[in-house]
């Protein structure tokens, strides 16, 4: 889901980019008004100014809402997946008790009566 999400922001990205170079800067108006050619648009003279204008405040929109439904799911933690059920194929040795120390050598006598000596 979070891989669609992205796709979407980007392309929404993406066009809010191209509507706002398509739109015209306030200038631009006086051009017109000498003959330029902008009257006889698709839209009329101020028709692409109100159709650009508001699909780019759609897609500002959008974009919005995308980035903060990205962030919402970039701050929740993964999911974890769930432990397999299968037990394993051999049983486990029985553990053995770590001692803090290794164990002391033994000295034994020579004689081996098991006498103590002095």
């Amino acid at each position: 889901m979070q891989f669609m999400l992205w796709m979407v922001h980007v392309l929404v990205a993406a066009g809010v980019i191209g509507l706002v170079l398509l739109q015209h800067g306030k200038g631009a108006d006086m051009g017109a008004a000498f003959g330029s050619g902008s009257s006889g648009s698709l839209f009329g003279a101020t028709g692409s100014a109100n159709f650009l204008s508001r699909s780019t405040a759609v897609l500002a929109a959008l974009f919005f809402l995308t980035s903060m439904s990205l962030a919402y799911l970039s701050s929740k933690p993964a999911e974890q997946p769930a432990a397999p059920l299968a037990t394993p194929a051999q049983p486990l040795a029985p553990a053995q008790p770590a001692s803090p120390m290794p164990a002391a050598p033994v000295q034994q006598d020579a004689d081996k009566s098991g006498a103590i000596p002095k």
